[in-house]
């Protein structure tokens, strides 16, 4: 995803790589740059690893990229859209259930993609290149689910695919991603929008939201206005931003 400075030969020469542009975003894993919207995928097999979409979701935010959770197989569990609506509902991440295998869905997904630099992410053998052919109408090699509900790793490199007004991104499948980088951890409410409505209403300033007393965010997740796992996920990436934060200078 680079753009770069290239000075072309003249004759047999090769030409030159003059410099790699400042890039608008960047990510460590998948490696990729200047996207404008990251696609995380998921599917009920294997199953979702929602605290790995978190991290993709707070690196997007972080780096000033859209995104889109998109919901692969729902023909296989309808349930698993259900969940994501609900965790990530006032999240302002559009939720979109397809199943690619099937070509449904497709039509809510495709102009979320118009204009944009996309890259599809997620675990191995949630149909990522599956998606893409079915929306670019090619033929990218695929794979299917070890028999441990494993994804295989079909995809071992990241593809630029230039298809119409989109650049999509099809990168390897992962199922480990930390933290790319050190961040003050009261900073880390600041990309869940769906806490934002409850600021300023906790008895103590600043509230992590983690287990301070009298926290707004924690009643309303009581009250069923926010979702309780993606809260707690939300207090697992606290938790590992301030070990982060104590080992800076280490």
């Amino acid at each position: 995803g680079d753009r770069v400075a290239f000075t072309p030969g003249t004759g047999e020469e090769h030409g030159w790589l003059e410099e790699i542009l400042p890039r608008a975003s960047v990510c460590l894993r998948p490696p990729v740059a200047n996207i404008s919207l990251l696609a995380l995928v998921v599917a009920p097999a294997p199953a979702p690893d929602w605290l790995l979409i978190d991290k993709l979701l707070l690196g997007a935010r972080m780096q000033g990229m859209r995104a889109a959770l998109v919901v692969n197989k729902c023909d296989l569990s309808p349930e698993i859209g259900d969940t994501a609506r609900r965790d990530y509902a006032g999240a302002e991440v559009p939720v979109v259930p397809v199943s690619a295998a099937r070509g449904e869905g497709l039509d809510a997904l495709y102009p979320l993609l118009q204009g944009e630099t996309v890259c599809f992410a997620g675990q191995s053998g949630v149909g990522k290149s599956t998606l893409i052919n079915a929306l670019l109408g090619l033929s990218l090699q695929t794979g299917d689910i070890s028999r441990i509900e494993r994804g295989k790793h079909t995809t071992r490199h990241v593809r630029l695919i230039h298809a119409g007004e989109m650049r999509v991104m099809d990168t390897p499948g992962f199922s480990l991603l930390e933290f790319e980088q050190v961040m003050d951890p009261v900073e880390l409410m600041d990309y869940y929008p769906e806490f934002a409505p409850y600021g300023g209403q906790c008895r103590f300033q600043p509230c992590y939201h983690g287990s301070e007393p009298g926290c707004a965010v924690q009643r309303a997740m009581q009250n069923g206005e926010i979702s309780a796992a993606r809260l707690s996920r939300y207090r697992d990436l606290l938790s590992q931003a301030r070990q982060l934060w104590r080992e800076r200078y280490d």
